[in-house]
């Protein structure tokens, strides 16, 4: 921590000299031209993107509701605004003397029918019964016949009485198979009412904490298509989602697990979260196509409340000390009196003050950078040296006064994107 500090120090005092010290020329002459310098240091490089978002609970954007699904009055209500309930708590009860009675009533029928169908099954018993009767009836007299010892009015009677038992039992394995359906038919009738009774107990589905309370005791309920909203429920508040919508020019640096550090307006703090998700259900407002992401944080004092704005810095890059210089510095170009005699190599370049006083260019790879500062990758041999951002203007030649500077920041550790970087924790 000590050395981080140290660094931040360095930095700091740098860029102070940097702006406050006088210019400098090359060479005697009063037309020779004035610079202005950045230090090159060794400090973190942070480039993240900024967004606004609003804490939700999670899983849902405005909680979850719980309805009622039957009508009735509501005699209980066990919870009120910022209870906090448990998954299949019972929060309300609506009275349920009606409903009770329509499941005594659908069980009584149910008893009713199943026991028709044994009535309808003894039906058949008796039919088959029947049946055997005259089939035997009918080979007797049939046997009769042969022998000249019964007439054929006989055998006719027997043979129509055969028939008619055979309808019989048809009829009667048809009333049990009815029977059986209406057995079903009040089974599922029974569920019912059993299930309606059931809702008069409203209970929570998730453990959280109530967030709204939409109606009071006493009060009655018709439900129709819909269930109506009783109480809104959040789910457990120690972990919060923040959804946010970052523009598309961004969303293609921001990766599931990233870091977050992120401010609300209530609290002089900040808090630390990671990225979750990265929705592709894109929205155009203005012709400005935008993607929500979800930010999953900890929230173990619940001090974040569902509807809060947060203020998002979504770490997309970091390099830790390494060889930094203002973002300026890769922008100058001498004007073509004050460039180097010979050919200038193609490629990004830094600008610096010889010993001899002659301007002198560094080819470098430039890494992560914030719009403030660039990383110079394999630099470590530039650490401490004053690179040229820009000429000094013809006010600040007359004034001395040097703190103006377009290219520099104006606090070397600002929070927000294109300032210097915090430090890594």
């Amino acid at each position: 921590m000590k050395k981080h500090c140290s660094r931040i120090a360095l930095l700091s005092t740098a860029l102070v000299l940097a702006g406050c010290s006088d210019s400098v020329k090359i060479g005697s002459s009063d037309k020779t031209p004035a610079f202005r310098f950045a230090p090159i240091v060794k400090s973190d490089v942070v480039r993240t993107v900024e967004a606004t978002g609003k804490v939700t609970p999670r899983n849902t954007a405005d909680g979850i509701p719980v309805g009622a699904q039957v009508n009735g009055k509501v005699i209980k209500l066990f919870v009120d605004y910022n209870s906090t309930v448990t998954n299949g708590q019972v929060v309300a009860l609506i009275d349920p003397l009606v409903y009770e009675a329509n499941y005594k009533s659908a069980l009584a029928q149910l008893h009713v029918n199943e026991a028709n169908v044994g009535v309808k099954e003894a039906a058949v018993s008796s039919a088959q019964a029947a049946l055997t009767l005259a089939q035997k009836t009918y080979e007797r007299k049939k046997a009769l016949l042969s022998k000249r010892l019964a007439s054929q009015a006989d055998l006719d009677a027997a043979e129509e009485s055969l028939l008619i038992c055979r309808s019989n039992l048809e009829s009667a394995k048809a009333s049990v198979q009815s029977a059986l359906a209406s057995v079903e038919q009040s089974k599922a009738t029974v569920n019912k009412a059993r299930a309606d009774l059931g809702y008069c107990t409203i209970r929570s589905p998730v453990t959280g904490v109530v967030l709204a309370r939409k109606v009071d005791e006493g009060e009655t309920v018709v439900s129709s298509m819909n269930a109506v909203p009783v109480l809104t429920i959040a789910e457990d508040l120690k972990t919060i989602w923040i959804e946010a919508t970052i523009p598309e020019a961004d969303v293609g640096n921001i990766k599931v697990g990233q870091s977050v550090s992120f401010t609300a307006d209530a609290y002089r703090r900040k808090f630390k979260g990671r990225v979750r998700q990265i929705r592709l259900a894109a929205t155009t407002t203005n012709n400005v196509v935008t993607y929500p992401i979800i930010i999953e944080a900890e929230n173990p004092d619940e001090m974040l409340f569902p509807g809060m704005t947060a203020t998002l810095s979504i770490e997309t890059a970091r390099a830790d000390d390494v060889v930094v210089v203002s973002a300026a510095a890769l922008r100058f170009r001498p004007k073509p009196e004050d460039m180097p005699e010979g050919e200038v190599e193609r490629g990004r370049k830094i600008w610096l003050v010889g010993e001899n006083g002659k301007l002198e260019y560094k080819i470098v790879e430039a890494g992560i950078s914030d719009d403030a500062f660039t990383e110079l990758k394999g630099a470590d041999s530039l650490e401490g040296q004053q690179a040229i951002v820009g000429y000094e203007t013809r006010h600040q030649a007359a004034s001395g006064d040097q703190t103006v500077n377009p290219f520099m920041p104006k606090r070397t550790r600002p929070t927000t994107k294109g300032t210097a970087p915090e430090p890594k924790k």
